[in-house]
């Protein structure tokens, strides 16, 4: 079963792992355009407690291209706070993954 596409003037998300536990959900669709430096703020407002939960330690796409929010831990800002997520695009939130 796929997601379903976008409304007009929204991206969809998509959550995985522990993103989609915490979420209750496994994907929706929110407002564009959204300064992907503005993302987790964005959904800590909707999941209070999501930041520390999920989102410190999760991978983000968008459109199946990896970005990096969170920057490298060498006091420089994430190269992708810029990005503006738009109409249509497909961010996903990727919690890491165990294997055993």
């Amino acid at each position: 079963m796929g997601v379903s596409k976008a409304p007009e003037g929204h991206f969809s998300i998509l959550y995985f792992a522990a993103a989609s536990t915490f979420t209750a959900k496994s994907s929706e669709h929110l407002l564009a355009p959204l300064a992907a430096g503005q993302l987790f703020a964005l959904l800590e407002q909707r999941y209070p407690g999501i930041t520390d939960k999920v989102l410190t330690s999760c991978a983000v796409t968008v459109n199946l291209e990896y970005i990096d929010l969170e920057g490298d831990g060498d006091g420089d800002d994430a190269e992708h706070r810029d990005l503006v997520i738009k109409a249509g695009d497909e961010v996903a939130i990727i919690p890491p993954v165990s294997s055993g």
